[in-house]
């Protein structure tokens, strides 16, 4: 019996522990500035998120439609056949993403606010 309440109370605080590492990163995410978008690698332009915009990447049958609206990004339309793209859903906080892998496309949101912390250390 002694066992089952010494698991519990660990599962409690890792769940605790869990839970204050999410509020911590929660709370001091900041609103981007603009989303960068490469294609294989390369820039393929950076646009402000406070300018509504559909932007086509790539040509021919590869392409994504990225549009950024009311300060989100979001990819609304793509030629892969997953569609993870999309459902990944609309960012607008610094570091936040959206990865194509079978297009070689990232759109990646930057220019947020910086941060008072670097790392975190022992």
């Amino acid at each position: 019996m002694k066992k089952r309440k010494n698991d519990i109370l660990l599962a409690a605080a890792l769940v605790a522990i869990a839970a204050l590492i999410w509020l911590f990163t929660y709370l001091n995410r900041s609103e981007g500035a603009s989303v960068s978008v490469t294609v294989n690698g390369e820039l393929f332009g950076d646009y402000p998120l406070d300018t509504d915009a559909e932007i086509r990447i790539g040509e021919g049958a590869s392409y994504n439609i990225l549009v950024i609206k009311n300060g989100e990004a979001q990819i609304t339309e793509a030629s892969c056949p997953d569609k993870l793209c999309i459902n990944q859903g609309k960012i607008s906080y610094d570091g936040q993403s959206i990865i194509c892998l079978p297009n070689k496309v990232v759109v990646e949101v930057q220019g947020g606010e910086s941060s008072n912390y670097d790392a975190v250390a022992k």
